[in-house]
Parts: C-alpha cells; sequence; structure tokens
C-alpha cells in the first residue's frame, strides 16, 4: 500500500497575491493615496504579472471598495468624501445596532463577563496601541474592538457585511489622523461598551457620529473635503 498523501492547504494565487500587495500599499504602508492611477500595464510590469492578472487583482479590490473604476480614466484609489463617509458610518450603524440588540436579546443586560471577555481584550490591545504611539496599530485595534462587538452576535450574515466595510474605514484614517488625546479612544471605547446593553442603537449612533465628526474635522484642517 502507498503511503497516504498528506493534505495541503493551496496557497494563495498570484491574483491573491498582487491584490494583497497593492491593499497593503493604500492601507498599511500609505505608499497609495486616494485618487491614486491603478493602470494595469503599469501593474503587471512592476509585479512581473500578466495583465490579466493584474485586473482580477483590481476586481478584488473593487469589491472592497477601495479602488474605483472611473470612466475613460481606468482604476483609481478610492476616494470617500464627506457624502460617502455619513453613509459608510449610518450602515455601521444599522449593523452594529442590530448586532446589540441580538446580543442583549439573548444575554440580558449587563452583558456577562464571558460575553464581554472579547471586546475587553480588543479594548487592551487598542490601548496598548495607543501607548506606543503606533498609529496603524491603532487603526487596527480600533476595528477589532467594533468587530468584538459584532461577532458577539453570532450572526455570520451581519459578521461578514461589517468586515467588508472595515477597509473603506481603514482607507479614510491611513492618510488622516483625526484629534484624539493619547489613551481617549480606549477609555472612549470602555466607556461604548459599558453603554451598549442599556442605550442599544442610541449609543451606537452617538459614538459613531462623533467619530464622523472627528474625521470631517481633520479633513478640513488638512484642506480635504
Amino acid at each position: 500500500m502507498s503511503p497516504r498523501r498528506r493534505e495541503t492547504m493551496p496557497g494563495p494565487t498570484a491574483v491573491e497575491r498582487l491584490a494583497s500587495t497593492l491593499r497593503d500599499a493604500i492601507l498599511e504602508r500609505g505608499s497609495l493615496a486616494p485618487g491614486d492611477p491603478l493602470r494595469e500595464e503599469d501593474l503587471a510590469r512592476d509585479h512581473d504579472v500578466s495583465r490579466h492578472t493584474a485586473r482580477a487583482a483590481l476586481a478584488l479590490l473593487r469589491a472592497e471598495r477601495l479602488v474605483v473604476a472611473v470612466p475613460y480614466a481606468g482604476a483609481r484609489v478610492a476616494t470617500l468624501d464627506d457624502t460617502a463617509l455619513v453613509a459608510l458610518q449610518e450602515l455601521r450603524a444599522a449593523l452594529e445596532t442590530e448586532a446589540v440588540r441580538i446580543v442583549t436579546e439573548r444575554h440580558g443586560n449587563p452583558w456577562s463577563d464571558d460575553v464581554r471577555m472579547p471586546m475587553d481584550a480588543a479594548v487592551d490591545a487598542l490601548a496598548t496601541a495607543e501607548a506606543a504611539d503606533d498609529w496603524r496599530a491603532t487603526l487596527h485595534a480600533h476595528a477589532a474592538v467594533h468587530r468584538a462587538v459584532v461577532e458577539a452576535a453570532d450572526s455570520p450574515r451581519i459578521a461578514a457585511a461589517h468586515a467588508q466595510l472595515e477597509s473603506e474605514i481603514l482607507l479614510v484614517l491611513a492618510h488622516l489622523r483625526p484629534d484624539y488625546p493619547a489613551g481617549s479612544l480606549a477609555e472612549e471605547h470602555r466607556c461604548y461598551l459599558d453603554a451598549l446593553p442599556e442605550r442599544g442603537g442610541a449609543a451606537v449612533r452617538e459614538h459613531l457620529d462623533r467619530s464622523t465628526t472627528l474625521i470631517r474635522s481633520a479633513r478640513r484642517a488638512v484642506g480635504g473635503t
């Protein structure tokens, strides 16, 4: 009998690797700014891939709303103006409000320690990132707090829809740092978690409205729209 073959998970495809590289350039390194062009022929040449691979990678990023197709101008890094930002935050509020309603319905008020534990751990990680003055780590830790709230509802559809919005808010903040005093984000989110079981959707909307106001103020300060 021949030896049993070890099963291996397939690695990322060329399309996924290029999409990951471009996503990192947009969100992590900030070397691709909102509005920057993304030409298939340049991507194919610079990354040693076919134009088909470049086109497919851009399609993946369009699905995440990190890239937009501009008629007669090709693909560009997405730019979220204030109107788009407000719409994004409204959708986030709707999803988080429903998640909070489900959690409270299932677990009562106040939420148990088991329910709060992943959220509190996420806030602890946020405090660590803030203390290190690492803005990009802070952004991801901040997103993880909201993700933990949504995932507590144990609704795969809501969690998947919410996850699709993370890249957009990271895109807004990758090139912009609103005026958050040192340590204030973690403290604000601890208060947010405390308010959710009692105040539900009202607490969600107030929290996201505040962040929208701060982002818009930071944009105006640097001459954005």
